[in-house]
């Protein structure tokens, strides 16, 4: 069975939102080689539309190891605003706890969820996510879409491991604690 883990960048104050405006200085080998580790640890990915479109756009067509690993793993995109996706993606269609556990049962590596807050929320109600790894940066945003959101019911975890970066990135990680 896969697990699905939660792959997050978050700032001190808990915003999620937009981490490409606030993480870049943070960014360094060390933690380029963490990110690494993740993707291939993974087989999959699962994305929420916001964050497909922005990678999907974005994502460097490089010639390195992690590009060519981002741009051929499998991608599985909920949506119901999309009709299509491309970049070696499916669109999940139906209902989402059944087609994530249906995913999670498939023989393979983790399914790497990256940033994705208001999927991450969905998958949380229905305790879809086996483990949530937060990169807290050192860093105040001051406003933005926060990684958690009032409507959640107590959840709680278990402190699985700590990574401290060189940069002052701390990575946290958790499993759910039943």
């Amino acid at each position: 069975m896969r697990r699905l883990v939660l792959s997050m960048f978050v700032s001190l104050d808990g915003v999620a939102e937009t981490p490409e405006k606030w993480q870049g200085p943070f960014w360094n080998d060390e933690t380029q080689a963490r990110a690494a580790e993740m993707l291939w640890d993974a087989d999959a990915l699962l994305l929420g539309r916001k964050t497909y479109e922005i990678f999907a756009e974005a994502w460097p067509t490089d010639d390195d190891e992690f590009a060519d690993r981002m741009n051929n793993l499998p991608k599985y995109v909920v949506s119901d605003t999309l009709d299509d996706v491309a970049w070696n993606a499916t669109l999940i269609v139906g209902d989402l706890a059944d087609e994530i556990a249906a995913l999670k049962e498939q023989p393979g590596q983790d399914i790497l969820i990256y940033g994705s807050a208001n999927l991450v929320r969905t998958l949380m109600r229905h305790d879809l996510i086996d483990e949530y790894r937060f990169w807290v940066h050192p860093v105040v945003v001051g406003g933005g879409v926060r990684a958690f959101d009032a409507g959640l019911d107590q959840a709680a975890m278990r402190l699985v491991d700590t990574r401290i970066c060189s940069s002052g990135v701390v990575i946290l990680s958790y499993q759910p604690a039943n």
